[in-house]
């Protein structure tokens, strides 16, 4: 239950630190990135192997959440400080953060017209004009049905020693080694 809740924590964490760069472009590092992806694999390993995680090896992991989160506290704190007074201004403001979410919003979706334009490239094109016909039986005359009725093979079909399937050299064997 801890180590789930740690993992979910350390989860949404991460994910905010991957979108720190598009959202609060003055806050961020260039290697944030990488940080914010280490932390949501620490949150995946937590979440997954929480039935592990019992004793000693879940205090050493509250632990290390405890100082990854000071740790965390006293970056941000620093590079808060680090920013001039109109930037904490902007930062506070709320058209900036609607701003910088409508341009994550266009940027997310521009993101998916390219990967459905380069799914479209891969997928195979049907064949036109190959599944749109389709062969139709001409219907027989009621003379010529009663005719072809009583015979198995019509005129059309060759005569059954001409195949080389029906021939007893051939046909023996394969008989024998579908029954097995």
């Amino acid at each position: 239950m801890l180590a789930t809740l740690s993992g979910d924590i350390c989860l949404l964490f991460g994910l905010a630190l991957l979108l720190l760069p598009l959202l609060a472009v003055e806050l961020s590092r260039p290697r944030d990135g990488v940080w914010g992806a280490v932390v949501l694999i620490l949150g995946l390993v937590l979440v997954t192997s929480s039935d592990r995680m019992r004793g000693a090896p879940m205090l050493a992991v509250l632990c290390g959440s405890l100082l990854i989160s000071r740790l965390s506290a006293e970056v941000g704190q620093s590079r808060w400080r680090a920013l001039s007074d109109e930037e904490q201004k902007k930062l506070g403001s709320p058209d900036h953060w609607l701003n910088n979410l409508q341009q994550l919003g266009s940027a997310v979706a521009s993101l998916g017209e390219g990967l459905t334009g380069i799914v479209k490239q891969l997928k195979p094109a049907g064949k036109s004009g190959v599944t749109s016909k389709k062969w139709v039986r001409p219907e027989l005359e009621p003379s010529n049905a009663a005719e072809a009725e009583p015979g198995p093979s019509s005129s059309s079909e060759a005569p059954a020693e001409e195949t080389p399937e029906t021939t007893p050299a051939t046909s023996a064997p394969e008989s024998e080694g579908e029954a097995r």
